[in-house]
């Protein structure tokens, strides 16, 4: 590696770990008034025959369509169960939304997890899934008293979205044989742009995984994971794992040698994420870390990389979370112009219950967060909101 590049990605390593590592949450206030907001229920409880609709997945497409994906749960909240996994696309930046699509239902089976990634190359989206038998409980899974276990597929569309292929099973390349639950995302998966592994597809997963009763008593642990294709998708591999005590993730890539930065669903008791870095593509990770300044609750959240640092200009990541360090409530945006060294612009989209979020640009300026939040619960409808992009002061 050429001495500038090996300074810049130290440098870039640096910085996040002095992010992590502060204990003080830096204060910020909103730069625009919830007035610039717009909002747009995608999915309401109830509607359509599904009973609830849970964990949403945002992304946009080569020719600028919107796709939101969730699971549509036919007689309960629970995450087994009836699922199927819906979808519906946007041509106006999320402002309107077309017919609710199936893109797979089995039965009575579990579909779960949506977590899509656009190979820029050629185009294709590819959507990582998971499955279980319906009569099986994740209490069960965890525990490997089930009929089946949890599986991994993938399914792929070449239309931005219009048509998607049958799902395709990958749990063998994609799935310790140890573990039990298995989740895909949720959110968004990446491709990485620079250094050695540039036009890899990575996808952030989380899963369970035993451990002796002696020393936990509950018998499994959490830990999160990717897994990656270096061939646009036709073969997937189990990347590293971070344990213990870590769950739902998202990631994306800093500096210039396509590092990676994995932001984690924590049982630490913290009240905040947890992260961990890799420099070698995803194979390995760093130890975990406490990111003191992304306060959230028990719950998952949303991390992109809005823009790269160019001619100067700095670059810009988001993250939308309930900004609470125990209740599901307050959907909050913040944002970064030092790759997250610190989060110094944040915006409040719902100061009630919330849950999960991911966050996508929609063009002209505007980035989405499709969020879970409602006034009775958190899982009242899934909605999009539509803030304008932070620019640095």
């Amino acid at each position: 590696m050429p001495k500038l590049n090996r300074l810049l990605a130290t440098t870039v390593l640096v910085t996040w770990s002095l992010a992590l590592s502060t204990d003080v949450a830096v204060a910020a206030e909103d730069t625009k008034s919830p007035h610039d907001i717009e909002s747009t229920v995608v999915w309401k409880s109830g509607d359509n025959g599904y009973h609830t609709y849970r964990i949403p997945s945002l992304i946009q497409t080569q020719d600028g369509a919107l796709l939101a994906f969730c699971e549509g749960r036919r007689s309960s909240r629970s995450d087994t169960g009836a699922i199927d996994i819906v979808m519906k696309r946007s041509t106006d930046q999320g402002k309107t939304w077309g017919e609710q699509v199936i893109v797979w239902k089995d039965e009575d089976n579990t579909c779960g997890n949506p977590c899509p990634v656009v190979d820029e190359s050629t185009g294709r989206i590819y959507l990582l899934l998971t499955h279980n038998l319906g009569e099986d409980h994740e209490s069960q899974i965890k525990l490997k008293k089930s009929k089946s276990t949890r599986t991994v597929w993938v399914c792929h569309s070449d239309d931005h979205g219009l048509t998607w292929t049958q799902p395709k099973e990958i749990t063998r390349s994609a799935k310790n044989p140890d573990w039990g639950w298995y989740a895909t995302g949720p959110g968004v998966g990446i491709q990485i742009k620079h250094g050695p592994h540039q036009g890899r597809l990575v996808i952030p997963c989380d899963h369970s995984y035993s451990v002796d009763p002696a020393v936990r008593k509950e018998g499994y642990g959490f830990g999160s994971h990717v897994i990656y294709s270096d061939d646009h998708g036709k073969t997937w591999q189990l990347g590293g794992t971070i344990h213990p005590e870590m769950n739902e993730c998202q990631v994306i890539e800093v500096g210039d040698q396509g590092h990676l930065v994995i932001d984690m669903r924590s049982y630490r008791g913290q009240g905040c994420r947890a992260q961990s870095i890799s420099t070698d593509g995803g194979a390995t990770w760093s130890e975990i870390t406490d990111a003191r300044q992304m306060i959230s609750p028990v719950c998952q959240a949303s991390l992109i990389r809005y823009s790269w640092p160019v001619d100067g200009k700095p670059g810009l990541l988001l993250f939308s979370s309930p900004r609470d360090p125990q209740k599901r409530r307050n959907l909050t945006i913040l944002g970064s112009f030092d790759e997250g060294k610190d989060w110094s612009w944040q915006q409040t989209l719902y100061p009630e219950h919330s849950a999960y979020s991911c966050l996508a640009p929609l063009g002209d300026g505007v980035v989405g967060c499709l969020g879970e939040v409602g006034k009775k619960s958190a899982y009242d409808t899934i909605t999009l909101f539509r803030v304008p992009v932070p620019q640095q002061k």
